[in-house]
């Protein structure tokens, strides 16, 4: 009786082989070896630059300009638990809303604590810091001070994440419905059809993104109606200027998709560049939690990411009221990523 190493005939038993065969298909597909080992290890190592474990994270502490200011600064600076930032007349709301700051401290006589109630960074700041006043000032409980949960419309941390599902939304959109429909056409034969037609490549390539834009409306205009009839969140901008902010990311989007589908031609390939692309973004870009967590060598390459200036652009303009002047930067950074994109995607697209 064959045994399940070794048969009559010498061979292995088929389990054996079936199963070896199945590991080295596994071994020759790069994109599943990148995601089941290099990518969960880029992931923690990306995690744990924003959030250093081991408690060793201190509480960012706001200080506004005025009288006692410098006193508090140097009650608190004395505490390796609490990093203090100057923050600048009239940013107040912002550096709470975008998390450059866990708690403001107001140099009222008691102070007063403005923060975030539904963060949990913020409550822990607060306690921190009045226990690191208390100690400054010589006795356990020499006051009590003031608390002004920021709850207003606009300063909320669901006011501050709307904008990043929306950025989120016209990213997987412009991307998956732009590059997946490629890249399935060309698994059906369909583009070598299309080769003896008089269409061009950049007319083919251009109608892709187009039609992506005509359903962008619904895309975008659905987490913003939501917010405002259901949440309460305000649009302090314009809408037109909503709208083009929204329309430059989706073709930023949409030639990042082109680009990455130009030459593929399996699902498998594509899900992995895509997901390649996306996932990176989803983490550094300030969608869930502020991009200034991570460390200040690293603001750059975030602040370059198309994603981050999608973001920071809806934000500007529904929360700030902001010109598009005042987001001409993230509109500049968009717009060469979708022109650049393109145009390599133009130069090397293969129908077949």
């Amino acid at each position: 009786m064959a045994g399940l190493s070794i048969d009559r005939g010498g061979a292995r038993h088929p389990l054996i082989e079936l199963s070896l065969g199945r590991l080295r298909e596994f071994a020759r597909e790069p994109e599943a070896v990148f995601w089941s080992f290099i990518f969960p290890i880029l992931m923690s190592v990306t995690m744990a630059l924003a959030f250093p474990g081991g408690g060793n994270k201190p509480a960012i502490v706001g200080i506004p300009q005025g009288a006692g200011a410098a006193a508090i600064r140097e009650a608190l600076a004395r505490d390796p638990a609490v990093t203090v930032r100057d923050v600048p007349a009239g940013g107040e709301e912002r550096a709470l809303r975008e998390g450059d700051v866990h708690l403001l401290v107001v140099p009222t006589a008691p102070p007063t604590y403005r923060f975030d109630p539904d963060r949990a960074e913020s409550r822990v700041a607060r306690l921190l810091v009045d226990a690191a006043l208390k100690r400054a000032a010589g006795t356990a409980d020499p006051w009590t001070a003031r608390e002004e949960p920021v709850q207003l419309p606009g300063s909320r941390y669901v006011d501050w994440l709307i904008p990043g599902i929306v950025g989120l939304s016209v990213m997987g959109n412009g991307l998956w419905g732009v590059g997946f429909p490629i890249v399935q056409a060309r698994m059906r034969n369909l583009l070598k059809r299309l080769v003896a037609s008089p269409m061009r490549k950049r007319e083919y390539l251009l109608a892709q993104i187009i039609g992506r834009l005509i359903v962008l409306t619904p895309e975008a205009g659905a987490p913003l109606v939501f917010g405002v009839l259901v949440l309460g969140m305000p649009i302090r901008g314009s809408i037109a200027a909503i709208c083009l902010v929204c329309l430059v990311g989706a073709f930023s989007f949409g030639g990042l998709g082109l680009l990455l589908a130009s030459r593929v031609r399996t699902f498998e390939a594509i899900s992995g560049l895509m997901n390649l692309s996306t996932v990176p973004m989803w983490v550094l870009s300030g969608v869930f939690f502020s991009a200034t967590n991570f460390p200040q060598s690293m603001q750059p390459l975030i602040q370059a990411l198309p994603l981050t200036a999608l973001i920071n652009a809806l934000r500007a303009v529904i929360l700030e009221g902001t010109t598009l002047i005042g987001v001409a930067r993230e509109l500049a950074i968009l717009a060469a990523w979708g022109l650049g994109s393109f145009a390599t995607a133009l130069a090397i697209f293969r129908w077949r």
